[in-house]
């Protein structure tokens, strides 16, 4: 059995490419993952985001146990049989949702009491039913549990944040057990605060995991105080592991984050705003709501092959939207996930040739350039 491994390819500056190896195939990375919340991913059929070029998507914990519950979907063969994704799946822990999400919530040492916001009912999660939930849904990449604090907050709030997350770290290693093929990434947390980063990697890395995540960004910090926090923190981490930024995020985002040595991200991003008619293209942002569009018969992206491009016009990508039909969000979707796919088949080929400067500012140029002019 293909046990979990990651190899390195190439190195550009401190951007990397390589492959994660998982019993149910193989993750190039840098990886982007689209999010399947609640065992899809929103106007798409799992074989069209396989042809989008994903090698793994995301499951949500909190939603999953909430709704259709962890046990039922164990019951009926696992996440993979259950939605159609035969590739590899990560799970979030669930913590990040029920700071966010849930309604009345009381944390302690053992974990959140919370309220679910689908029907009221009472739940307890803790490190070690967050291990139990992933295992029962059969996700091939675990997520510890932690506590992800709203930011702003002053550093001692961060840091007994922190400290409480690299707890339920040890207890969620302890929880997840020898689980042959499968893998368990610790989070890093501690803010936009250097000497609290450092203290929480080595905190994980004495523990131990297959993986580690930057976590507690793209939290409204904004880019630049991001960018600061990743000038450093993906070095703290082990070299011969994936390491993976939560919650990223736009194009600019993913590319500088790649820039600085992340393996992997994911984001709602291309697909929430393909239900709101904006796409994102090697230009930049397109409002297909604008009236621009609406007498416009040529493509949203003349260079893109996804189905949209191919086979439709800004005029009636715009009409649909308009109109309020399904397949609007259908055809942005696909679009956006297409786009951000050929983004990271792009950087991890100018990796591989020490390209990447150039790239990035290709990519960057593009953009700035703006859309194509009106007719």
């Amino acid at each position: 059995m293909t046990r979990f491994s990651f190899s390195l390819t190439a190195t550009d500056g401190r951007a990397r490419t390589g492959t994660i190896s998982t019993p149910r195939g193989e993750i190039r990375t840098p990886a982007f993952m689209p999010v399947g919340t609640a065992a899809t991913v929103k106007a798409m059929m799992p074989e069209s985001v396989a042809a989008t070029g994903a090698d793994i998507l995301l499951g949500n914990t909190y939603h999953l146990m909430l709704r259709p519950g962890a046990e039922r979907v164990a019951r009926l063969g696992g996440l993979h049989k259950f939605m159609n994704w035969q590739k590899p799946i990560l799970t979030d822990s669930g913590g990040f949702q029920v700071m966010s999400l849930a309604g009345l919530r009381k944390l302690t040492e053992e974990g959140v009491r919370f309220s679910s916001h689908v029907d009221g009912s009472k739940h307890l999660l803790t490190p070690e039913r967050s291990m139990e939930i992933q295992k029962l849904l059969g996700s091939d990449i675990v997520m510890a549990f932690d506590e992800c604090p709203a930011l702003p907050a002053t550093d001692e709030e961060v840091a007994k944040s922190m400290r409480l997350s690299m707890r339920w770290a040890q207890r969620s290693r302890d929880a997840f057990g020898d689980r042959p093929g499968h893998a368990l990434f610790g989070i890093q947390q501690g803010g936009v605060t250097r000497e609290l980063r450092e203290e929480s990697a080595e905190k994980l890395k004495e523990i131990g995991f297959e993986g580690y995540a930057v976590g507690g960004l793209a939290v409204g910090e904004g880019q630049e105080a991001m960018f600061g926090v990743l000038d450093y923190a993906p070095g703290m981490l082990p070299q011969d592991k994936p390491r993976y930024l939560m919650g990223v995020g736009k194009p600019d985002d993913i590319v500088g984050a790649v820039e600085r040595g992340i393996d992997m991200m994911d984001c709602v991003l291309p697909s929430r705003s393909g239900r709101t008619g904006q796409a994102w293209t090697r230009r930049g942002q397109v409002n297909i709501k604008n009236a621009r569009h609406q007498d416009d018969p040529r493509p949203l992206d003349e260079n893109c092959t996804c189905p949209a491009c191919r086979n439709y016009s800004r005029a009636y990508l715009h009409h649909v939207y308009r109109a309020g039909e399904m397949i609007s969000g259908m055809l942005l979707t696909w679009h956006n996930l297409h786009y951000y796919q050929e983004l990271m088949a792009g950087l991890r080929a100018a990796i591989a040739e020490g390209e990447l400067a150039r790239f990035v500012a290709e990519f960057h140029a593009m953009r700035d350039a703006g859309d194509i002019e009106p007719l």
